[in-house]
């Protein structure tokens, strides 16, 4: 008999403890270099304490980051351990394929409630990472981890990866790949991404929270229509450490999601 099930379970309810979840996305130093950090964020401690103090649900990062920063989420913060990653260091031509950053026994090790990998769906070296994908997703299924699928559909035939039709198309691929989760791009408006989470047929749909608004309400706006549209979450990551004000950041979140409320209210919380 196998207990993988109540694992993936059990492991689940710490991430969406009412159903939903607010996760801090923490992969930017090796997906887009130390550029993307303000300079008093630099030291990743310090943007982390500040995201768990706020409340965050969860945090996702790479195992060097989790393993050197657990004195700040353990036990205060589900871990969600990301296990591919790529840098823009390498050659543009390869920059559509994400390779291996660890391995699921070092998500056990380090205590995570569930291990996230990237499918680039449309990308030249789509079969490269999904059978990456599938890989981790055995392991993970043996240790009754969740797998989170950054479902991101990118490659030279796809205009507008934001186009409904193609994040749908990356939603039903995850799923049909086996993702206990999945992320996403927003695809613009609450009645566009409510089609996105119906082609989901009851897998967790949580919104990539992409660049930094210039208007912290307009991300908050963008928030409450995928969450209306049926959304379980948000991954948020530089909307948060890029704001002026990242712990009223994480407050607003958490409200709209958990609570339902409306931007223009928690807006506030930021100012």
């Amino acid at each position: 008999m196998s207990f993988s099930y109540v694992g993936k379970a059990v492991r689940l309810k710490r991430i969406l403890k009412d159903g939903k979840a607010v996760v801090f996305a923490f992969d930017h130093g090796v997906e887009h270099g130390p550029k993307d950090f303000p300079p008093e964020h630099i030291d990743p401690k310090v943007i982390l304490k500040k995201v768990v103090d706020a409340g965050v649900d969860a945090v996702m990062m790479l195992p060097g980051m989790a393993s050197l920063t657990h004195d700040v989420w353990a036990n205060r913060a589900a871990l969600i351990v990301k296990i591919t990653g790529k840098t823009n260091l390498r050659p543009e031509e390869q920059r559509l394929l994400q390779s291996s950053f660890g391995y699921v026994e070092d998500a056990v090790a380090l205590g995570a409630d569930a291990v996230a990998a990237t499918v680039y769906w449309g990308s030249p070296f789509e079969d490269s990472m999904l059978s990456l994908w599938f890989a981790i997703r055995e392991a993970a299924e043996r240790y009754g981890l969740p797998c989170l699928q950054l479902s991101y559909p990118r490659g030279p035939a796809i205009k507008n990866m934001y186009d409904v039709e193609v994040v749908r198309y990356g939603v039903r691929a995850a799923v049909e790949s086996g993702a206990d989760l999945i992320k996403t791009y927003y695809t613009g408006s609450r009645e566009s991404f409510a089609e996105v989470v119906k082609v989901a047929a009851g897998v967790p749909v949580l919104m990539s929270g992409g660049s930094l608004r210039e208007k912290p309400v307009e991300f908050l706006q963008d928030v409450k229509n995928v969450m209306d549209a049926g959304a379980r979450g948000v991954v948020v990551g530089r909307n948060v450490f890029q704001s002026k004000n990242p712990v009223g950041m994480v407050k607003a979140i958490m409200a709209i999601v958990h609570e339902s409320r409306e931007p223009e209210e928690v807006a506030r919380l930021v100012e």
